[in-house]
């Protein structure tokens, strides 16, 4: 009895020092935070050394979330119960069931289905103000160079929002605004956003020796483009995802703070193989409306988001799948699709490699290896345009394409599909879809 005793008390204590750091926590023990399907029985894993001690209890449970046979006070550690309705359960992870670890909140969401994308798509993004590509010196007409834009404390990645109390919306706007007020011999009063932080300054133009225009030092844009791919369609709200990543300034690199924007078909010609520290690209042509069309409602971390003016249809999904829970997720065997020339969606095979059910906030939650013959002749890799791309899993979408590794193009990252509906305002984390299907 007593060496059954200290073999408890030393169990305790060993567990208690391996959980004293937040790290560990953060990478040995499940999410806070869960959220399964319906009919996804609950199999929390846990490393070897901790999973003899560890004890799940039922706190309580709401609408009879988990089977009849399963009631509140009852540990279910090694059982598995099955999901069966939409609802909420609260776990108790304990050691021994004595010593409390960690409490989690596990929400059971309806299952969603979707058409998985793989076309892909030119991305149009008018940006909310001007954003700042950089600076230059202005030769005035004694030939001085002067940079009015860094006198008045002006940086590349700066957007600039309001000149006079008047918001900007378009480089030809700031330019006209610029010739007027430099005509009437004033100076500029300009509202600028950096970071997350807007200040005020002063902006005076001068005349320009070398074009006659009266110029401030600004290399301005008012829009961004590129080339992506999509990654789901969901029929019911006509809402889509894409990219998997949030959009940014190719110049400044910084997120570009959306006004409005559009995404529309577009058509591979051509591919720049990636090499190691070289990362290749599709090279496409946008082809209008015609083919595939969209609003940019948000602009996000996990992808960019919004509606089609038309049902998206795949060649090799013709019916909508289910989206995978982050926890059906596992290592091993998966698919994506994506264009290789022209707008033929194809499927590739891959390797999931590790699942990082925590890393939420960069989509990088999946590492991800090409193991395709075909798709690594023809691109290496990873390549730039392959972002959003889905990943298939036992016919589930999991989630989509995101990054490349620069050293080693046949390894890339990719994002959760549960956490782009999220994003996509789909689905809450509480599980409940919160959109409403289209009249």
């Amino acid at each position: 009895m007593k060496g059954k005793t200290c073999g408890y008390i030393c169990g305790i204590l060993i567990f208690l020092s391996i959980m004293l750091t937040y790290q560990v926590q953060g990478t040995l023990l499940p999410p806070e935070k869960h959220l399964v399907s319906v009919g996804q029985p609950l199999n929390f894993k846990f490393p070897a050394p901790l999973e003899k001690g560890l004890k799940m209890e039922i706190v309580n449970s709401e609408s009879n979330a988990l089977q009849e046979s399963v009631i509140e006070g009852d540990f279910i550690s090694g059982s598995n119960p099955v999901a069966l309705n939409p609802g909420r359960l609260k776990l108790r992870l304990s050691l021994y069931g004595v010593v409390p670890v960690r409490d989690m909140l596990v929400s059971v969401a309806p299952e969603i289905r979707v058409v998985p994308g793989g076309q892909s798509i030119g991305v149009l993004i008018h940006a909310r103000g001007i954003i700042v590509a950089g600076t230059y010196d202005v030769v005035t007409q004694d030939n001085q160079r002067i940079n009015p834009a860094s006198q008045a404390g002006i940086q590349k990645g700066d957007v600039i929002l309001k000149i006079d109390g008047l918001e900007v919306g378009s480089d030809s706007q700031f330019r006209d605004i610029v010739a007027r007020t430099g005509a009437a011999g004033k100076s500029m009063a300009v509202e600028v956003k950096r970071g997350k932080e807007t200040f005020s300054t002063t902006l005076n133009p001068v005349l320009c020796k070398e074009t006659s225009d009266y110029r401030v030092g600004l290399m301005i844009r008012d829009s961004a483009a590129g080339v992506g791919t999509i990654t789901f369609y969901e029929p019911g709200s006509k809402s889509y995802g894409a990219l998997g990543h949030i959009i940014t300034d190719v110049n400044t690199k910084h997120p570009v703070d959306l006004q409005d924007g559009k995404i529309v078909g577009a058509s591979v010609q051509g591919i720049a193989k990636g090499k190691r520290g070289q990362p290749g690209e599709k090279i496409g042509i946008l082809q209008g409306d015609k083919l595939l069309s969209g609003t940019i409602n948000r602009n996000t971390r996990l992808g960019i988001f919004g509606n089609l003016q038309k049902p998206l249809e795949n060649p090799v999904f013709t019916e909508p799948i289910p989206v995978a829970m982050t926890s059906q997720i596992h290592e091993g065997p998966a698919e994506i699709l994506t264009v290789l020339s022209g707008d033929k969606v194809e499927k590739f095979s891959v390797e999931i490699l590790k699942i990082n059910p925590q890393v939420r906030q960069d989509g990088k939650a999946l590492v991800l290896k090409i193991t395709d013959e075909r798709l690594l002749d023809q691109t290496g890799g990873i390549i730039q345009g392959m972002s959003g791309s889905p990943i298939i899993q036992e016919e589930r979408l999991v989630g989509a394409v995101t990054h490349v590794f620069v050293n080693d193009p046949t390894r890339g990252y990719g994002v959760s599909a549960e956490w782009m509906l999220e994003e996509s305002g789909l689905l809450d984390d509480s599980g409940q879809v919160i959109k409403e299907p289209a009249a």
